[in-house]
This record gives C-alpha cells, structure tokens and sequence, in this order.
C-alpha cells in the first residue's frame, strides 16, 4: 500500500475515487465545495433532493460526476459539526474506505475535513498514522481456515490525502510511515490471537519469535524448552504447563538499536495459547475464545516487530512465557504450593488464575537485564472487563509516572488506557496460610489484587501492569482479534526514542 499526500485542487487529482464528508447543517466544507463547483453545482442539487448523507457514518456512493478526473465519488456523513472530534473522523474515515472497498477503486484521494485537534503540535504526523492504520485495517481480512474459495482482494494500493500543504507534507509522511508500521505489527497480532489452539502453541509461538529474529537483524532470539525452564527455577510457569501434553516454551527476543550498555525497555507478555482454567475449569459458554489469552505474547511481538522495522534509537527486550492450562492428570490442583523463581513460595487457590503465575517468574526473569522499565501485557481478569468494559485498557503499577506515560501514549494513539489505583492494602488480600501468598485475592477488586500478585516480583524495577482481557478481542458476530493494546505500546516506544509527534 502506498501512501501519498497532495495540495492540488480536487478537480485535477488524478484518482479513481474522491472521499468527501457532509455536516448535518447543510454547509459545503471547503473540500465538499471544490467538488461541487468542479461538478457545476450537482452536489447541492442532490442535497436539495435530500439525497445525500450527512449522519455520521452514512456514505452514498456517486458516479461520473462531470468536472472531475475521478470516476467516484464517496460522500460520508460526519454528523454535526460540534460533535465532530476525533473519534467522528476516524468512524467517518472507516465507513468512506468500507465504501470504496466494495469497488474496484485503485487509487483513493482522501478528502475528508479534519477535526480540531489534528490542528495541534503533532496533528499532522498523527493524521497521517491514523489513516495509514485505518486504511490497513479496512483491508485486513480475518485469517480464517475455510475451505471455501477467499474472496478477490481489495483493489485499493495506492491512498492520496488532499490539501495537504507543503509545511505539512513531511510531518504527514512521517505517520504513513510510523502507521503502516504499527498496522503490520496488529496484523501480526490479530493473526496470531484468531488462530486455534491446536495450531498456536507454545511452540509455535516460539517459531514466529524465530522468524521474525529471521526477518530483522536487529534481533536476537533466545528460546528455552521445558528443561531450560526448569535451570531456571520458574515453578510457578511450570505449574500452569503441568496439566498438558504440550511443552512449555520461555522465550527472550532482543532488539538492540540504542546506546551500548543503555537499559533497555522490557516487554513481558502472557503467552497462554489455550486456558482451560485447568481444574478450576471454565464454564464451556465461549471457552473457544480463550484462544486469545495469547494476546499479550503476541502484543510483545508485534511490538518488537515494528521496533525494528522502524529502526529506533531504543533498546528493548521482549519476554514471553508460553503454556497450555489443561485439566491433564498432572495437572496443578488448588492448594497445591509452588515456588517462584525469586523464591517466594504461592499457594494456587484457583489454577484459572494462572495468568500472573506465568508472568511472576517472566517478570523476576526480566531483573538480569537491569531495565529502565518493564511492562507486562495480559489479558488477566474478567475483573478488568467488568470494571472498565471492552473500551478501555487497565493500567496498574508501582510507577506513577510511567503508568501515566502508557495513558497518554493511548490517548495520542486513539487506543486509550485507564491508570487503576494500587495501593498496599489490595495486597494483603493475598495473604495466606501456608505460603508466602495466594494467587488470589478473592472478588473485590479483582483486577487490583492480580496487579498486587505481580507487585511483589517487582520491587526495585518501574514497573506497569496493562490488563486488556476487554480490549484484546471482540466476541459475537464479530468476533476476532482487534490488534489492540499494540498502538498504545507503539506510540510509547516511538516517544521514548524521540520520534513521535
């Protein structure tokens, strides 16, 4: 896909399809009104008719208006002006590229107006991000196994933005780049959460790793098998894998693209490729979806794919624990009592919440690096869900400053997260008996207290917590990877390696 950026009038840009966007008041936008003098006033005469849209996200495609080198023209409906921010324009972008995607259109030219806030410091880089991630995800097709014939891919290759001005131009260009970057990583990550269990195992996950350290010089991969696991002394880990005939994998991808001897940024992702619950067991009511619990593996990458497609000046190690959660006869049983890789002893009340057993010992693993910060991702709690829906990220940690780094990184990303408080007393809800702790805290607070489990294996280190069990995928008719937290992760790194907006 190519991306390019224009400042000719509308009537002379060579393309075979002009998006263009309507308010509910009846006023042309300067864009809107080139191509209805262009086309000798036939704009205003289908308004007059009541013909064309202007709810926000209605679209009306039109053919061989005269004046135009373009032989289509789509008219999006972008609602009323003062409700028209940033969330209007993207869900007014995704219906205009849905509407031409159901052509044969090769060349798109964007000219939709712009909401307010692209018109602050780093707008222009961030519209030209979000129509790049936006156009790729219009184009994304869901890898499904079907044994039907695919569909004809889109036509679409080449996207135009109009009245783009000359100062602008490089700022813009910048995004496409950063975008298209960070829609290949979702893509990665989309695929691999919507692949099923049997086929995205551990060891599979270990194999992308692989392939991507293949890929990129810039990376460096180190796997360990069940026995390399063992060396060293991940007991919580192994205690999630015991239940299953699929082995364990532990695996440390490195990007190194700062300073010699530079802390790096360490990525932890929980890689559970099927949770049963083990003998906690799920109710069977959509345990296919836990094929996702992946996502944070996969989130971790995704992330270091685009690291190093881009090349930054940072330095940044991904850490993924892969397991199984199954029922087997060697599974875990509650109460049984482990030991951790930093030795603290935790007796499993519940074998589904093994998430944060799984991450405890990557996160105590991530200590040799000595980082300058350290962030899981994990889709950890149904808790997060019922606090903050499937809209909004939970971010937790025992760094202020860095958890509030991760929101404003969602909030400039259009991929928003919610910092959680984590204070001392969620912590005493895991006391226990026999063991050092419990893996759970009981129902209140839910999301908080698995935050507080994985606070006690990150003394010392900056550390954040993101629980996207509501953001990593959608369920029902749509069900399927999202590529979410992957922008928000995205925008963090760019800013800290001085290249955003």
């Amino acid at each position: 896909m190519q991306f390019e950026t224009s400042n000719l009038s509308l009537a002379a840009v060579r393309a075979d399809c002009i998006a263009i966007g309507l308010h509910d008041d009846g006023k042309f936008a300067p864009l809107a009104q080139q191509v209805d003098e262009a086309s000798g006033g036939r704009l205003k005469q289908l308004q007059a008719r009541g013909d064309l849209p202007s709810r926000l996200g209605e679209t009306l495609l039109l053919l061989d208006l005269p004046g135009l080198k373009a032989e289509r023209v789509v008219v999006v409906g972008l609602g009323a002006p003062a409700d028209f921010d940033r969330r209007a324009w993207r869900k007014a972008l995704s219906a205009a590229l849905k509407a031409v995607l159901r052509t044969r259109t090769l060349r798109l030219a964007l000219a939709l107006e712009r909401p307010a806030a692209d018109q602050k410091p780093g707008g222009d880089y961030y519209f030209g991000r979000a129509v790049a991630e936006l156009t790729h995800a219009a184009l994304y097709r869901t890898n499904d196994l079907k044994s039907a014939r695919k569909p004809k891919p889109a036509a679409l290759t080449r996207v135009l933005t109009a009245a783009i001005a000359n100062e602008a131009a490089a700022n813009v260009k910048r995004g496409f780049v950063h975008g298209s970057a960070v829609a290949g990583g979702m893509k990665l990550l989309r695929d691999l959460g919507n692949l099923p269990g049997n086929i995205c195992t551990p060891r599979y996950l270990a194999e992308q790793a692989k392939g991507l350290a293949s890929a990129h010089r810039s990376l460096t991969v180190k796997v360990l098998d069940e026995a390399g696991i063992r060396r060293q002394k991940m007991g919580c880990l192994l205690a999630v894998a015991a239940g299953s005939a699929e082995p364990p994998r532990f695996i440390s991808l490195e990007y190194r693209g700062g300073k010699a001897g530079a802390a790096p940024i360490v990525l932890v992702g929980k890689g559970v490729t099927f949770d049963t619950g083990g003998i906690s067991l799920k109710d069977p009511g959509a345990m296919d979806e836990m094929k996702y619990d992946m996502c944070g593996a996969a989130s971790v990458l995704a992330a270091l794919q685009v690291v190093a497609e881009l090349r930054l000046p940072l330095n940044v190690v991904g850490l993924v624990g892969a397991v199984e959660n199954m029922p087997g006869s060697r599974a875990t049983k509650p109460g049984d009592i482990v030991t951790s890789a930093a030795g603290l002893t935790v007796e499993i009340l519940n074998t589904d919440a093994e998430g944060r057993l799984v991450l405890c010992d990557a996160l105590d693993y991530a200590r040799r690096y000595k980082p300058a910060a350290v962030i899981d991702i994990a889709t950890l709690t149904g808790a997060c869900v019922i606090a903050l829906g499937h809209h909004t990220t939970g971010i937790l940690g025992n760094d202020d400053a860095l958890a509030q780094e991760l929101v404003a990184a969602g909030q400039r990303a259009d991929d928003r997260g919610w910092q959680l408080p984590l204070t001392e007393e969620y912590a005493e809800q895991l006391k226990s008996n026999f063991a050092d702790l419990a893996n759970i805290g009981g129902r209140d607070g839910g999301v908080i207290t698995a935050a507080a489990f994985l606070g006690r294996f990150t003394k010392g280190m900056s550390w954040a917590h993101m629980d996207i069990a509501g953001t990593a995928w959608l369920s029902g008719s749509q069900k399927g990877g999202t590529g979410r937290p992957l922008p928000l992760l995205a925008d963090f790194l760019i800013e800290r390696a001085g290249r955003g907006g």
